[in-house]
């Protein structure tokens, strides 16, 4: 079965010392001109991996991710008219 994973965002001091943030999770995507990475890990390892990663000298700070809490399904306002008009009124 598919476990929940969540986003933890860390910020760099420098990029050598990345391939060390792989035994804490798969990292998703790094960005070398902010130097921060985005690191996927389980949900209920997150507070534990985020204590350990920011004691990593070479870290400023980590930051979970709020992803899985937004809602993502969204209400329409108004109907699209292409999806009212019936079109076997012609046949």
């Amino acid at each position: 079965m598919l476990e929940k994973r969540q986003g933890i965002i860390i910020w760099l001091q420098h990029l050598k010392n990345i391939k060390n943030l792989r035994r804490f999770g798969n990292i998703h995507y790094v960005s070398k001109r902010l130097k921060y990475c985005v690191l996927y890990c389980d949900m209920n390892d997150t507070e534990q991996i985020m204590k350990k990663i920011q004691v990593l000298p070479f870290v400023k700070s980590a930051e979970p991710s709020y992803k899985p809490f937004i809602k993502t399904e969204y209400e329409n306002s108004r109907p699209d008219k292409a999806k009212e008009y019936d079109y076997k009124i012609g046949i």
